[in-house]
């Protein structure tokens, strides 16, 4: 059933949760990237990354905003339409910006409108202990879920930068608490953000689920960088987990290869890109 729409006259079907699991459970390192456009991500695409973000970090390299916070959800579903566009196997997931689930109703309300109007297959939201309703309650309406723990970007007036978390045990174990909880209450992926490489291997033995890291060590289950990032298109300090793929490449679609490459190999991350 449905074979029509797995295959898509490809030489392997599209991504898919199941899919992902079955990566895990492999040993197949993950390979992921944000995308904005339809341009970009049919190149992103095209170098075999298993899994497209569409990322509120569009507020930042997009829109220019210091932070992701002024990000809307109207925002959000034009990316994400625009990306879904130039996608034919990549897993495609959407960001939940800033206060667009602050309660059941509402964050079903917006997640509907992002795979509805946007076309995500999954979204992603930031919290631990304090999202597990919300995460529930999506399940229960099966939106499939990424929960985002460690640094997270909406909150970053809260905790005063952009800061690595986890470094204290009782901070680490904490994590890992509410991963576990947030896996259990229906979460299918789990994203950390700028945590210790001890944290990042101990929450991804500890699920069931993948874990994708974003400077979280080489130990998770999969790799994702913003692609502005790598391409060496942002401009000034860029954080200590970039890595510059475009340089020495005559092409983007080379570096992303290169990217997807490295990861499926473990090369990326080196120790250089990551945190202790």
């Amino acid at each position: 059933m449905y074979t029509q729409l797995e295959q898509r006259g490809m030489p392997e079907p599209p991504v898919n949760v199941s899919t992902l699991r079955k990566m895990k459970h492999d040993g197949v390192p993950i390979a992921c990237l944000t995308a904005y456009d339809a341009s970009y991500a049919a190149l992103v695409d095209a170098a075999g990354t298993d899994l497209v973000l569409v990322g509120d970090s569009l507020g930042m390299v997009i829109q220019g905003h210091d932070t992701t916070v002024p990000v809307t959800v109207d925002d959000i579903i034009y990316h994400s339409r625009t990306v879904a566009r130039g996608l034919r196997r990549a897993f495609l997931v959407a960001d939940m910006p800033f206060m667009s689930y602050t309660k059941p109703g509402i964050a079903l309300d917006n997640a509907v409108r992002l795979m509805q109007e946007g076309g995500a297959m999954m979204v992603k939201l930031e919290g631990g202990d304090d999202q597990v309703e919300i995460v529930e309650h999506l399940a229960r309406h099966d939106i499939p879920v990424c929960a985002h723990l460690g640094l997270k970007p909406q909150s970053v007036h809260k905790i005063g930068g952009f800061k690595v978390q986890g470094r204290e045990p009782d901070k680490a174990q904490e994590m890992r608490a509410a991963a576990e909880r947030l896996q259990n209450s229906g979460a299918d992926l789990v994203l950390l953000e700028c945590v210790p490489n001890e944290v990042g291997k101990t929450i991804t033995d500890a699920l069931e689920v993948p874990v994708i890291g974003i400077g979280a060590g080489p130990d998770v289950d999969g790799q994702i960088l913003v692609l502005y990032d790598i391409l060496d298109i942002t401009q000034g300090r860029t954080p200590k987990f970039v890595k510059n793929y475009q340089a020495g490449c005559t092409s983007p679609l080379q570096a992303l290869q290169n990217y997807v490459g490295e990861v499926r190999e473990s090369v990326y991350p080196a120790p250089e890109h990551c945190f202790s």
